[in-house]
């Protein structure tokens, strides 16, 4: 198991439009501070750019989990709208604007965020709204089972099978072995969903773990970085780590140091710890049943 040595501390609209209008890029805007509630969508670890200055209006797309939200905040910062900018003529300023930063050379990092199915991410939600609805727990098992409901996690596996979670770290090989071991027989064949925590323990981790929370096709990522595709999950430093270190901060929390780090809940109801590698995953599958 690797062990921790520190802490650190819908665009619904098809971009192929084209349009002949030029829009100031950007990056030759001054990037104004975010307001409160766009600072809050970073802090839950949201990819924020800004699209410049357009009529007034600071433009800014959020992506969090590959699915994008646009933002036009007024110059005095009081107040802000969610939505699509239109132009005089009826044109779609935010295609545009998009286009403009693509082109950028922060293009290639926004286009890894963006295209994720909505009804995923809806999906994913409701599963941890669901989570966060208890208030009462009788054992401490409990409340770190709720506490890994509400984390940043990304699936692998079928939606409906049993759930387990683990704290897991890009570059940590214990966690590969642990992965390989579900992966095929438990993992295809839908004997578990294995919901994975992403962390990391070196800054060049921590910046894998945050674009696996953002890229929108998180699985076939992983699957290519585990398989040595060293172009699967590049470490960005060009990349909001905000949801990873909300994970970091649930370990921290519970005094884990170690990846991976597995819970879940058997059919018996009983909250199930694993520290490291599980020595026969088969058993963790007989406990879901």
């Amino acid at each position: 198991m690797c062990k921790k040595m520190t802490f650190f501390t819908a665009l619904g609209l098809s971009l192929l439009v084209l349009a002949a209008t030029f829009v100031p890029s950007a990056l030759a805007q001054r990037e104004p501070p975010l307001p409160p509630p766009l600072q809050n969508l970073r802090d839950e670890g949201a990819q924020m750019r800004y699209l410049g200055n357009q009529g007034g209006l600071n433009g800014w797309i959020a992506i969090q989990g590959g699915q994008e939200q646009y933002f036009y905040v007024t110059e005095d910062g009081q107040s802000f709208v969610m939505g699509l900018l239109f132009d005089r003529d009826g044109r779609v300023t935010t295609v545009r604007q998009v286009q403009q930063l693509q082109q950028s050379a922060d293009g290639e990092t926004l286009d890894m965020f963006m295209g994720l199915d909505t009804a995923e991410m809806d999906a994913q939600r409701e599963q941890r709204r669901q989570g966060s609805t208890r208030s009462e727990f009788r054992t401490p098992a409990e409340q770190l089972y709720s506490d890994l409901e509400n984390s940043n996690w990304v699936a692998v596996g079928k939606e409906d099978a049993p759930v387990v979670y683990s704290f897991i770290d890009p570059r940590c090989p214990y966690c590969h072995d642990f992965i390989n071991d579900l992966r095929g027989e438990y993992l295809d064949n839908g004997h578990v969903q294995l919901r994975m925590i992403p962390v990391g323990f070196r800054e060049d981790t921590i910046a894998q773990a945050a674009l696996l929370l953002a890229v929108p096709n998180p699985e076939s990522r992983w699957f290519r970085h585990m398989d040595g595709d060293e172009t699967a999950l590049p470490p960005s430093r060009n990349i909001n780590d905000q949801g990873v270190q909300r994970n970091l901060a649930v370990m921290q929390s519970w005094d884990v140091n170690v990846t991976p780090f597995t819970v879940y809940r058997a059919a018996s109801g009983e909250i199930k710890i694993l520290q490291g590698r599980a020595r026969d995953v088969s058993s963790i599958i007989n406990d879901l049943r």
